[in-house]
């Protein structure tokens, strides 16, 4: 008995040490980066159909004559869909649908996915491709934790599990921005009304003095509607959720006074929202991973929200922009992509009103491009679609213009519109000093 128990300690002790080195990547496979590979862990090359091309580097210029207040212009304004799915063809293209694009091909007579010649414009500076490199080397998981890595730079480019894919959207590199953004919620008879907010957020190797293990910091501020303006939120985020917590404040401006915020994570509605996004669904999942457990289900190629310029046209107006389907699929942009495919299952015990969650990472970038919730009751509940594009004066990947989806009940909001706000919408490569970021300085900011 004593033997069979030594063996089976043993064999876990195995599994688990496996495991633990399983997630670092070796010289040989760290050696494919920049050859078969993409500096950030991407297949190079094409399909074998050819309807996804090789990556060459990506878009690291803006079009001819591009200048900031003239928002970011459509490099592939002239082109044409390929074809357009809608409810009565997408049978052809089941293999390549979400479960959530499906639904709302169903679910809305106007909702279609004009789909598009793929351009895989994801490009990072080569400062940020070399500190992936380095990280590559030294990264490891040990459970939920993440051993050997800081920002900047992607700390799995070829993940193994659910957990590492999830990092790598955690700690995607931006920098710093600061950008006015607006989003709608949309009640199911077309009503809604608008929520402005403002963010100033720093990475990590932006800050100075900096913190080791602080993915950024966070400062966001409602200039919109008026029942919410003066409403002030300050979160340091870490790296690792189990080395140590979110750290949030909020500033109230009836109160005039600075109090913690621990609820701001998991399932909390942020206000303004009515109710139609978590905390953690902010740029499609963001915070602690330890009330899901995660699995890779492996790599697709799929039809995701893509090089969506379109939709962030400075000359449309946001009630020009909507149907009861959402953002007009007229402005909306899909391309065929590979992508990661990771799912989130609730633990037993634990609490959220999304009991499973689906996420549909762009490969090239390692960012959430789609995403399917479902409610207890196991029933897709909520989609979420994150167009990305690449800021071609910057060297980053975001999503814009994202929509949050709820079969149940026929609303929707959409987040991160710029279209009515002054341009150049975002400022990137932005720094910040830690004394700026603090709850004194939150006070500051809230009797100014």
């Amino acid at each position: 008995m004593k033997n069979i128990s030594k063996a089976l300690c043993v064999s876990i002790l195995s599994v688990m040490a496996t495991q633990i080195a399983f997630a670092q990547m070796t010289p040989e496979e760290i050696s494919h980066l920049g050859k078969d590979l993409t500096p950030n862990g991407a297949e190079m090359a094409g399909n074998a159909a050819g309807t996804i091309p090789a990556w060459t580097g990506g878009l690291t210029a803006p079009p001819a004559g591009w200048t900031p207040d003239k928002g970011y212009v459509d490099p592939f304004k002239n082109e044409k869909p390929l074809y357009v799915i809608t409810a009565q063809n997408m049978g052809e293209h089941a293999n390549q649908l979400t479960p959530g694009l499906k639904a709302l091909l169903e679910k809305y007579p106007t909702f279609n996915v004009p789909v598009y010649p793929t351009h895989r414009t994801f490009a990072h500076p080569q400062k940020i491709y070399d500190e992936t490199r380095a990280k590559a080397a030294t990264a490891k998981l040990n459970g939920l934790s993440i051993e050997g890595y800081d920002v900047p730079g992607t700390p799995f480019p070829v993940p193994k599990n659910g957990v590492e894919a999830m990092y790598n959207q955690t700690t995607k590199y931006f920098g710093g921005y600061k950008a006015c953004r607006d989003w709608l919620p949309v009640r199911g008879n077309g009503t809604y009304y608008r929520v402005g907010f403002c963010e100033d957020v720093i990475q990590g190797q932006n800050m100075t003095p900096r913190t080791p293990g602080e993915v950024f910091a966070f400062f966001g501020a409602y200039d919109a509607p008026a029942t919410l303006v003066g409403t002030i939120y300050l979160v340091h985020d870490p790296v690792d959720y189990t080395a140590g917590a979110r750290q949030a404040w909020v500033y109230n401006a009836g109160q005039r006074r600075v109090r913690r915020a621990p609820d701001l994570a998991y399932d909390n509605i942020e206000d303004g929202t009515e109710g139609m996004r978590t905390t953690d669904d902010y740029w499609g999942f963001h915070g602690a991973l330890d009330r899901y457990d995660w699995k890779l289900l492996g790599k697709k190629e799929m039809f995701i929200p893509y090089n969506a310029y379109k939709v962030m046209d400075p000359t449309l107006k946001y009630a020009d922009m909507l149907d009861k389907g959402g953002i007009k699929s007229n402005l909306m942009r899909y391309e065929l992509h590979r992508v990661w495919v990771v799912e989130a299952t609730l633990k037993t015990g634990a609490s959220h009103v999304l009991s499973r969650r689906t996420f549909y990472l762009d490969e090239d970038s390692h960012t959430i491009a789609l995403a399917d919730g479902y409610d207890s009751r196991g029933n897709l509940w909520r989609v979420y679609n994150y167009p990305l594009i690449q800021a071609y004066d910057a060297g980053v990947m975001f999503q814009t213009s994202f929509s949050a989806f709820d079969l149940t009940n026929g609303n929707f909001m959409v987040s991160a519109l710029t279209n009515e706000r002054p341009q150049p919408a975002y400022t990137w490569n932005s720094v910040g000093k830690a004394a700026d970021f603090t709850a004194d300085a939150i006070r500051r900011r809230g009797t100014r």
